[in-house]
């Protein structure tokens, strides 16, 4: 494929998820997309995921986005990007929550390739409910907040960890309380991580029962205020104890984070852009009625704290946009606000989002494209460079 012979720009036609947790309100609300049924709308995803490939239009016929990079890898995607990922290596994403995901770690690059085999060789179907790796790959996310966006991320420091739980005073979490303090360590706190998710029957019972009391007792604070709300979604959940373990804060609009492999994590509430490797491998820790397998997620959690004040990605201001310092090669993420004419040069396939204003596209051949705030386009890799003009945000995605 060649620029003189084939179109530069693609608009793109995205599945939006209906998943339980999703808002019914706030992407009609920021991007004008009609919810006429008042479904939870989840998530929009863009790119080629089988479980909800973009559809672009193709010389009038609407083609699945995945089928179109088939016919040209090399000069669709990129050489580069063909000989090191084979396809289109990120899942970009607008997610909406109005209740809390289930708190989450995803496998290293090594760890998912080692799990996929083995349950590829022990034939478990990949629809299974018990399935751990769906496939090979990594799955390292980039989230950046389009309104205020609650989430955990990571371990708190395992001192004030002890603290939260010695408040409590839950008799039957005494001695794990006691473990931990007296193992302030990675060991100690994967010991007490494993234990805790591992609570069954009357003693789990009475210990979310403790929890529980004492939230109502201290409702005033904003973290026990956020127990009784997840208890409310997750009622009796051992993952109602994760506030007390992981980092819990709020991005501000124009904030990200970045969350890697190995990492506990959970999305609460809140409207962002999401980028992430394109893979579905997800091993659960709560807030959950789906399969927790806890003897391979321990394996596949970093047991190291995570100091709240380094939990935000602060972004590279440079060539008229804000690069987000991402330390993986399968995505980049770059936001521009407000540009004129910006001249962008590729290295690889992209998709950009209008965010809150239309963006207009002019190619040196001539094709031009505008989309609408909430819409987005595919470019290959072959149109090598363009401007852009918008009087808002637009996202970039690419790698």
């Amino acid at each position: 494929m060649t620029v003189s012979t084939s179109p530069c720009f693609f608009r793109m036609h995205n599945v939006i998820q209906d998943y339980a947790w999703g808002s019914t309100t706030s992407i009609e609300s920021l991007f004008g997309i009609a919810n006429p049924e008042g479904k939870p709308q989840a998530e929009i995803w863009m790119g080629v995921h089988p479980n909800g490939c973009s559809k672009i239009d193709v010389a009038g016929k609407a083609t699945r986005l995945a089928e179109f990079i088939d016919t040209d890898k090399a000069a669709i995607i990129g050489a580069d990007t063909e000989q090191q990922f084979g396809e289109l290596p990120y899942l970009f994403k607008v997610l909406a929550a109005d209740k809390a995901l289930s708190i989450q770690v995803h496998p290293s690059k090594s760890q998912a390739e080692v799990g996929f085999a083995k349950e590829q060789d022990a034939g478990i179907p990949h629809s299974a409910g018990h399935r751990n790796y769906k496939d090979p790959n990594h799955k390292p996310e980039l989230v950046y907040a389009l309104t205020p966006y609650q989430a955990m991320n990571g371990f708190r420091e395992i001192a004030q960890i002890v603290t939260l739980f010695r408040c409590l005073e839950i008799a039957d979490l005494q001695a794990l309380v006691v473990a931990l303090e007296e193992n302030q360590n990675e060991g100690g706190l994967r010991q007490f991580f494993e234990a805790m998710l591992s609570l069954r029957g009357e003693t789990k019972e009475t210990a979310v029962s403790g929890l529980l009391t004492y939230a109502e007792q201290h409702k005033d604070d904003a973290l026990f205020a956020l127990i009784l709300e997840l208890a409310e979604q997750y009622p009796g959940d051992i993952g109602l104890f994760s506030p007390l373990m992981l980092n819990v804060l709020i991005l501000q609009p124009g904030e990200a984070m970045f969350l890697d492999a190995c990492t506990p994590h959970a999305y609460i509430k809140g409207t962002g852009l999401e980028i992430m490797a394109n893979s579905d491998n997800v091993l659960r820790a709560g807030l959950t009625p789906k399969h927790m397998d806890i003897s391979e997620l321990v394996t596949s959690t970093r047991f190291v704290p995570m100091p709240a004040d380094t939990l935000l990605l602060a972004p590279e201001q440079s060539e008229g946009g804000l690069h987000y310092p991402i330390p993986v090669p399968d995505f980049k993420f770059s936001v521009y606000h407000s540009q004129q004419e910006i001249v962008l040069t590729m290295s690889s396939a992209e998709i950009l989002l209008a965010i809150d204003e239309p963006v207009t596209v002019i190619h040196s051949n001539g094709e031009t494209l505008t989309i609408e705030k909430g819409e987005s386009m595919f470019i290959p890799n072959y149109a090598g460079s363009y401007t852009a003009t918008s009087t808002g945000r637009f996202a970039r995605a690419y790698n």
